[in-house]
């Protein structure tokens, strides 16, 4: 599985994480540094498992709770549109 943002979805790295614009709505997602940290593992083709297991480095007893936060946030983004697989 491939993940992209559409062409009229635009990132924009912010202080606190990153800011999507969804230029077909108008309106805009704001994630926190784990959320643009996650999103970005996935745009680079890290499957939800891989994410969660980069992210939890270390910390092994997370990597369970990390993988479901990583495919909330999948089915979110996917769901407003603001990302697509093929």
């Amino acid at each position: 599985m491939t993940l992209a943002l559409p062409p009229d979805v635009t990132a924009t790295d912010s202080d606190d994480g990153l800011v999507l614009l969804d230029q077909r709505a108008g309106r805009y997602w704001q994630l926190n540094r784990t959320g643009a940290a996650t999103l970005r593992l996935l745009l680079d083709g890290h499957s939800a498992e891989q994410a969660a297991a980069l992210l939890t480095r270390g910390r092994p007893e997370f990597t369970e709770r990390a993988r479901r936060d990583v495919e909330s946030l999948l089915a979110k983004l996917t769901e407003a549109r603001l990302v697509v697989t093929s």
